[in-house]
């Protein structure tokens, strides 16, 4: 990984923020050895078109205010795969139907899943 701290900083804000507004099966995969620009991706699940867009949302505007910047943002118009590019981490946030035909685990399957504190996360986020 280029800049493991970095990305893992930005992993669980995404986390956080994906949390915090009903993200759902949350997976970090290592994809730094296939895909030496970037270090992380973050899939999430979302279970409707608006729940989708308001957990990216959440994930941009968290991640922004952190001070990291934003690469590239797609999808957003459909709401069904919302891909957030921020260089060291890339996040996913797909509908339930479209998570499951894309397979994204089942491409990077020989990535190492990066592990993700989501009771802390959800803890910190329903405390606040």
């Amino acid at each position: 990984m280029q800049s493991p701290v970095n990305a893992e900083e930005m992993l669980q804000l995404a986390a956080s923020a994906a949390v915090s507004k009903g993200g759902e099966d949350l997976v970090a995969l290592n994809v730094s050895e296939p895909l030496p620009l970037v270090d992380i991706f973050l899939i999430v699940t979302g279970n409707s078109e608006r729940n989708v867009a308001a957990i990216a949302d959440e994930i941009e505007d968290t991640l922004l205010e952190a001070g990291h910047k934003r690469v590239r943002r797609e999808g957003r118009q459909e709401a069904r795969w919302v891909l957030l590019d921020f260089g060291d981490l890339i996040v996913h946030v797909f509908h339930g139907e479209e998570r499951v035909y894309y397979g994204l685990e089942r491409l990077w399957k020989d990535c190492p899943v990066v592990p993700i504190d989501v009771a802390e996360t959800a803890a910190t986020t329903d405390s606040a």
